[in-house]
């Protein structure tokens, strides 16, 4: 990490202060039981972290692909984009927030599930952020600000909804409910980045005018969700677990 030290610090700030925002948002909407913050941060590092395992997942994926004989290049971005790209970054983040949180004792709120995805995401999202901003600029920063950095939180929030419901679940002893729950908290993650990558990826007015709808959609949907949550959040150990 010695090479941030020779960035601008314009081009840092501009990396990293969506993401931060976005993480004050979350903690803010956490009013039942604040979460540790030892927790929180060693969700953002993991959610670094998933980073680098992606990246080594995606590479491989890519050259698997590349010896596959697609007929168009929509089949070629389908494959990478919901296969090997979401299920490599969601898979991993979902990895990390697993093995972090489900045992913890802190885990003892609905809403946390949310946190901690979040988190992870934004983690994810805040390097990732970095990264391109290297390469690419100031005003790559800028419209990743808006689009990635967001999404990438929208991912969470929908991963967090339903481990959090995944943890209450169990803890009123239901576990096959619980389980279908951490199956939708992987794979609706994986779909709604799949497809926000695929969408990007199409070079038509058609295409871009679906991708600011779609991405409107999300945004407005998590943010919903995130509201409700909050405001609905209950303890764990709670029989009434049967409703959403």
């Amino acid at each position: 990490m010695f090479f941030l030290l020779s960035m601008n610090p314009i081009l840092i700030a501009a990396a990293v202060i969506p993401a931060i925002i976005l993480l004050i948002k979350v903690y803010r909407a956490d009013k039942l039981d604040k979460e540790p913050p030892s927790m929180l941060i060693s969700l953002v590092l993991l959610g670094v972290a998933s980073t680098f395992a992606a990246m080594i997942t995606e590479r491989i994926g890519s050259v698997i692909l590349q010896a596959v004989p697609f007929d168009s290049a929509r089949k070629y971005n389908f494959f990478m984009y919901f296969i090997v790209v979401a299920c490599s970054e969601e898979g991993f983040k979902y990895l990390a927030l697993y093995k972090r949180t489900w045992k913890s004792v802190s885990f003892n709120c609905q809403f946390d599930g949310v946190v901690y995805a979040t988190f992870v995401s934004l983690g994810f999202a805040l390097w990732e952020n970095i990264q391109y901003v290297m390469m690419y600029g100031f005003s790559t920063a800028l419209v990743r600000a808006v689009t990635a950095v967001p999404g990438h939180a929208c991912f969470g929030v929908f991963m967090g909804t339903w481990y959090g419901l995944a943890k209450r679940y169990e803890g009123a002893g239901n576990r096959d409910a619980a389980s279908v729950c951490k199956l939708v908290a992987f794979l609706l993650p994986t779909l709604l980045h799949g497809a926000y990558d695929y969408i990007a990826t199409m070079e038509s007015s058609a295409f871009s005018f679906t991708f600011i709808i779609f991405v409107a959609a999300m945004f407005i949907l998590a943010y919903i969700m995130v509201v409700r949550m909050s405001k609905n959040d209950r303890y764990i150990d709670n029989p009434g677990a049967d409703r959403f």
